[in-house]
């Protein structure tokens, strides 16, 4: 018996209201993130904005024990970056900043890079090609589709390009709680798992290294960084199934679905 939960109209209505929510803190932290700024201030900044401003929670914080509002995780780290005040962004830098947010009981989850100063042109072809990777998964969704289907749209996309995908760490079903079922693998055959249907919702996400696909976890252990020390890039958004295709909950100010 399947144990993903099917959101209810006004289940997706407050999560929608989340989504747009958890936007605007990317919104606000465009014109907060740049050269010399530490990882410590970024999540400070996010934490009031998110509390005060927008009279939400900032759901990471205490999940799991986890101290912070956000993970930032630059250059080589894959996910789980630890913020710290002695870690400033230097241009030349790559950082996936990861932000997770209630609001009246439901919870959206995405995240974003951010290109610090001048950055090199292989480190901009990772970043950009990992962003239309999450967006080939994300067009593969819809009612009757599985979830291999996503996962083989990402997959294809980022090795066609000589990159690989991180297979321990994946998407994942999202409401109530901020892990749900499914885990939504960024790799996979076509016409396997689970079939889609109206109402899911659950986050698209792919980590993609610039060489090998192994990755380790750091003595602090949260932060998980590329074995061979080559860049990581991630992006994610939180997907709705709808009666026809799905609905992007995280969709950010400027931001166009590619044709």
């Amino acid at each position: 018996m399947s144990s993903i939960l099917i959101k209810t109209t006004d289940e997706l209505a407050r999560q929608r209201h989340a989504g747009e929510l958890l936007a605007s803190v990317f919104a606000m932290l465009d014109e907060f993130i740049k050269p010399g700024v530490s990882t410590m201030a970024i999540n400070n900044q996010a934490e009031e904005f998110i509390v005060n401003t927008l009279k939400s929670r900032p759901a990471s914080k205490g999940q799991y024990d986890y101290p912070y509002v956000l993970n930032t995780s630059v250059n080589e780290v894959v996910c789980h970056g630890i913020p710290k005040e002695s870690e400033h962004l230097r241009s030349g830098t790559i950082v996936n900043v990861d932000i997770t947010l209630e609001k009246d009981g439901m919870i959206a989850d995405s995240s974003k890079m951010y290109l610090i100063g001048e950055v090199s042109p292989l480190a901009r072809r990772l970043v950009k090609t990992t962003y239309e990777a999450m967006w080939k998964g994300i067009k593969a969704v819809k009612p009757g589709a599985t979830l291999g289907d996503i996962g083989h749209a990402i997959q294809s996309y980022v090795e066609s390009h000589g990159y690989s995908v991180v297979r321990e760490y994946c998407g994942h079903g999202i409401g109530v709680e901020m892990h749900e079922d499914p885990q939504i693998l960024h790799y996979g055959k076509p016409g396997n798992g689970e079939v889609l249907k109206e109402g899911m919702v659950f986050t698209i996400e792919p980590m993609v290294n610039q060489g090998d696909s192994k990755i380790k976890t750091k003595k602090d252990g949260w932060t998980v960084i590329t074995r061979d020390k080559k860049l990581s890039a991630q992006w994610e958004h939180t997907i709705a199934v709808t009666a026809d295709g799905f609905e992007v909950l995280t969709l950010r100010k400027g931001e166009t679905i590619p044709a």
